[in-house]
């Protein structure tokens, strides 16, 4: 049997669609693990055969069958032999629009119709073997996110059989890890409000974001506008925050099993951009100061101050109050305890002089 390779997925999608290809992968079908091995290719599967090119390091995967097992993603048995042929390898896959392959020679293998759906500008499920991996629902999501300005949508068969998915209760059986994964990315992408849309549409806001449920309107605004300004999504998971009380805030993080900064600044941006909205009277900025300790994390605090900008719904206004908190903290943090140990203030007496300083030199910027 021929060993041939072909290019698959994102990178034929995205070729086709004008838009920089920045990683590629191969299926090699007609091969065994001893031929890559024997060529100088490196296994790195555990679960089924994918190996890196000896020059470029690009993954090379045997072309494989999949049959689901257990529940969640994690639950397939892997069939990858020489037999398997390209359109079967093809057929595994999540979107028509990704189960596209291009031989060496530039022809485009496309048995699923993938073009035809990218000229109607529909994200549309490969096979009804979509609904045996939960995680394609939070994948067809961001995929809605990052080509809706290109006009994208779901098909509607593709959000009913989402729904039926969300309905057998397969979204639980999932990990957070990548749940929390999917949900970062989209966060990345030109409109990630879309994202929520689609969970929303397709009844999977439940279990993952249950808190969502009752505000969604709401935090698809406030993402819709930030994402103007920024795609960092430690900053725009931390605007989610700000729309919803501090117990949903810490609920979401701890499900999603968030990385401590992203956390922190979330429940953060929960506990004070509706006090940083307004004007602030110095004791109550120095408050704020010492409850988000601004004194050993001061980055995280201007972070916070960008969430507050990119949710005031007065930006102008918003900017110069940021402004002049900014300088009374950076004014205040150079403060310097061995001041009042010099003058021979021991324990509480130095916090409260620490204190009664860092008002006075707030109290000169804030005015």
């Amino acid at each position: 049997m021929v060993m041939k390779i072909y290019l698959v997925g994102g990178a034929v999608r995205d070729a086709q669609l004008g838009r920089q290809v920045t990683e590629k992968d191969w299926v090699v079908v007609g091969a065994t693990p001893e031929q890559m091995l024997a060529k100088g290719y490196t296994q790195v599967g555990k679960d089924f055969p994918v190996f890196l090119h000896p020059a470029t390091k690009e993954e090379y995967a045997l072309a494989r069958t999949e049959r689901k097992s257990g529940k969640g993603y994690t639950g397939f048995v892997c069939h990858a032999t020489p037999e398997v042929t390209l359109e079967q390898d093809l057929q595994r896959r999540d979107l028509t629009i990704n189960a596209m392959a291009q031989s060496a020679d530039g022809h485009i293998v496309d048995p699923y119709h993938g073009l035809s759906d990218l000229n109607k500008r529909l994200l549309r499920h490969v096979s009804p073997a979509f609904a045996e991996d939960p995680l394609r629902v939070f994948r067809v999501a961001r995929f809605a996110a990052r080509y809706a300005h290109l006009g994208f949508t779901v098909a509607p068969e593709t959000i009913t059989l989402m729904q039926t998915m969300a309905a057998d209760d397969e979204l639980a059986h999932l990990t957070a890890e990548r749940v929390c994964k999917e949900t970062m990315r989209s966060l990345t992408e030109q409109h990630p409000q879309v994202y929520f849309q689609t969970l929303e549409q397709s009844h999977s806001l439940v279990p993952w974001f249950s808190e969502l449920t009752t505000i969604l309107p709401q935090v698809n605004q406030q993402l819709s506008q930030a994402a103007q300004y920024t795609n960092d999504p430690l900053i725009l998971w931390a605007v989610i925050g700000a729309q919803c009380p501090v117990t949903h805030a810490k609920a979401l993080c701890a499900r999603l099993k968030c990385a401590n900064n992203i956390t922190e600044l979330c429940v953060l941006s929960s506990r004070f951009c509706h006090i940083l909205h307004h004007p602030i009277s110095p004791q109550a900025c120095l408050d704020v100061f010492n409850q988000c300790d601004v004194w050993r994390k001061h980055e995280r605090f201007l972070h916070l101050l960008s969430v507050v900008k990119l949710t005031s719904s007065t930006p102008e206004l918003q900017c110069k109050q940021n402004e002049k908190i900014k300088q009374a903290l950076f004014a205040a943090k150079e403060l310097n305890a061995q001041k009042f140990i010099a003058e021979g203030l021991q324990g509480p007496e130095i916090g409260s002089a620490m204190n009664h300083g860092r008002l006075t030199l707030i109290r000169q910027h804030l005015i």
